[in-house]
């Protein structure tokens, strides 16, 4: 267990790819600028995997293109894996469409270590634009991940606007939740960094966002992005009281890191000015029934 880790949260730009190793070459470029930060740990966006449609040409119709995604999927992991063990760095790499043996696409985020070792968290809960017009289905099962660095979650996008599942990470180990996004809209990307906000708040652990940036003209999918990536810590002694590490400009490519305390954090769940991890318990004794209407007409 470490007490310190100093993390990089992407601020990914897209753009269009004239080939695979064009693409390999430019996202190795850009995780070495990040590993130049000093971080240990580096967090790709949601569908940051989706500047591939450029390089195979896919078609504009949406379910044709996650059929396309898959033969990419061996390389994409082994990209990401080289790019892990060559720079010593654990990796969230951009979440990627995943055909299930089920026949199902799930919307996947792999994370991989220095070692090789490799772990997948699938979204669980579906945006309507995922879910209604582009036929990307829930996960099953919520994960967290030990590692060397302590334990990891992750929360891809719209899942952490839902408490209960970081709740769950939490309640399981994790001191640090990983929410790899994608918006865009201003308003979606506020939904994202609120709800990130809002679980470090609650759970007392720190939050890494990182998001996608620019626009791809070529793409249904990727067509616009908004956001800043961002380190979210607990809203207690020792932390800043906006609860914000470090945020980055919008829309600008690049990194945004910082060194979080672990070992601060720990010590809030047990003695802060407020104790929220603790105290979530006591809903339950005023949630188990429904709350009882008062009528004031």
């Amino acid at each position: 267990m470490i007490d310190r880790l100093h993390v990089a949260a992407a601020q990914y730009p897209i753009r269009a790819y004239a080939s695979w190793d064009d693409y390999a070459e430019s996202l190795g470029a850009f995780v070495a600028k990040g590993v130049a930060t000093g971080a240990g740990l580096l967090v790709l966006p949601e569908y940051a995997s989706m500047v591939l449609t450029s390089v195979i040409a896919a078609p504009r119709a949406l379910s044709a293109q996650l059929a396309a995604m898959q033969p990419l999927l061996p390389a994409y992991a082994s990209l990401h894996a080289e790019l892990a063990r060559r720079h010593g760095i654990h990796l969230l790499a951009g979440s990627i469409p995943t055909l299930r043996e089920d026949g199902r696409y799930v919307n996947r985020a792999w994370l991989f270590t220095p070692a090789g070792a490799a772990g997948f968290q699938d979204k669980l809960i579906m945006t309507r634009f995922e879910n209604e017009s582009w036929g990307i289905a829930s996960g099953d099962s919520l994960r967290v991940f030990a590692t060397e660095l302590g334990t990891l979650a992750v929360s891809i996008c719209y899942d952490c606007e839902f408490p209960l599942l970081a709740r769950a990470q939490a309640e399981a180990g994790a001191e640090l939740l990983l929410v790899p996004s994608c918006t865009d809209t201003v308003a979606g990307f506020h939904r994202v960094r609120y709800g990130s906000q809002a679980r470090a708040l609650e759970n007392q652990i720190h939050v890494v966002q990182a998001v996608t940036v620019g626009d791809a003209p070529w793409s249904d999918t990727l067509d616009v992005n908004i956001g800043a990536a961002a380190v979210y810590t607990p809203v207690d002694r020792g932390f800043p009281a906006d609860g914000i590490a470090v945020m980055g400009t919008r829309e600008q490519p690049g990194w945004v890191d910082a060194t979080i305390d672990l070992k601060l954090a720990r010590g809030l769940r047990r003695d802060g000015q407020v104790l929220n991890y603790r105290d979530w318990l006591r809903q339950g004794a005023y949630t188990a029934t429904r709350a009882q209407q008062v009528d004031l007409r």
